[in-house]
């Protein structure tokens, strides 16, 4: 996947502009999110445009028996009817308003032809940070192109940027390593000590904003990650990837409408779903690119998620061993931790 198409798809996505997903059956999309109405009554002069949304969201909006059993995140198509303007589309999109309004409808579920470049469509849109929600607009819009193939191509590169020596309070002679990857995003690499001729521990440690910088106590991200160094240090060197995968690979924005919803009672798996995103969007195939970059083919790895021990095996990395990597509950992330354990497999 070229990064320079990506980004600039994922810019038109998220400034309102339309993409085109170009295959054997393009397919032209704008984002519920950011296409404004003055820009909609361009991009679909007819007013016909359907709205497309993940299986995960059609599940929560009761649409569960129109999804394909055998691939519950299939996408759904809605029928665009005299109702169905910019608001309600947003309504129907934003799970935040699902309790604070009366039910929306009829939806009228339509036949969708275009599965695939309606899947790359959505996967777009979570790149961008957006909400699951595209309009469906007519193939010949003018738009930004962005292949199928591209979208869907498993390309794992990793290119390294720049690398500098990086100072910690308590920590070996350390390195930062910058690398950008295939998807276009800025990854980084603590590269702490030294570890030649064995394999490092490593942590893969996905970006928290509300948990590494501001010491939020919904969860224990903070605390891994400075736990995650000491480790590191104690073991005399080792790798720790901090990676752009916030709330999960969904981003911030709905990271922290996933906390609105567990305001009101659902847990993390619930709040994901219900936004309309699997309970876990990351994968870790740059992760074992940057490794790889670094001359590390076998690794350690500190953590208790099975997912990303499979991720990185899966990559091309061997996992030589796990050591847990378990912190102390708190009152308020103490229903997020038995979430994690019981709904997605954490190991003790």
């Amino acid at each position: 996947m070229t990064s320079t198409a990506l980004r600039s798809a994922i810019a038109a996505l998220k400034t309102g502009r339309a993409v085109r997903i170009e295959s054997t059956k393009p397919l032209g999309v704008a984002s519920v999110e950011t296409a404004e109405p003055e820009m909609l009554a361009l991009l679909d002069a007819k007013g016909k445009a359907p709205l497309l949304i993940s299986g995960w969201r059609a599940a929560a909006l009761s649409l569960g028996n129109r999804r394909d059993a055998a691939d519950p995140a299939a996408p759904v198509l809605i029928e665009r009817s005299g109702w169905l303007d910019s608001n309600a589309a947003r309504a129907i999109s934003d799970p935040g308003r699902d309790l604070d309004r009366p039910p929306l409808g009829p939806l009228a579920p339509l036949p969708l032809e275009q599965i695939e470049e309606a899947k790359a469509a959505l996967k777009l849109a979570r790149l961008a940070g957006l909400l699951p929600a595209l309009w469906i607009l007519d193939a010949e819009v003018d738009a930004t192109p962005i292949s199928i193939a591209a979208l869907a191509a498993t390309d794992p590169q990793a290119t390294l940027l720049a690398r500098a020596r990086l100072p910690l309070d308590g920590i070996p002679d350390s390195q930062i390593a910058v690398f950008r990857t295939s998807d276009g995003q800025e990854h980084v690499a603590l590269i702490v000590g030294a570890f030649a001729g064995k394999p490092p521990l490593v942590r893969l440690h996905s970006e928290c904003l509300t948990g590494d910088v501001f010491g939020s106590l919904k969860c224990d991200c903070g605390p891994q990650l400075k736990e995650a160094l000491r480790l590191i240090a104690k073991a005399g060197g080792g790798v720790l990837l901090y990676l752009r995968q916030e709330g999960r690979g969904i981003g911030i924005a709905n990271k922290i409408r996933a906390y609105a919803l567990q305001d009101r009672g659902l847990d993390t798996v619930e709040a994901n779903l219900r936004l309309g995103f699997a309970d876990d969007e990351r994968d870790y195939e740059h992760s074992a690119a940057m490794l790889r970059s670094l001359g590390i083919a076998e690794v350690r790895l500190l953590t208790n998620n099975p997912a990303k021990l499979e991720g990185l095996e899966r990559a091309g990395i061997r996992v030589v061993e796990r050591v847990g990597h378990h912190m102390p509950a708190n009152p308020h992330n103490a229903d997020y931790l038995a979430t994690k354990r019981e709904k997605s497999g954490h190991l003790p």
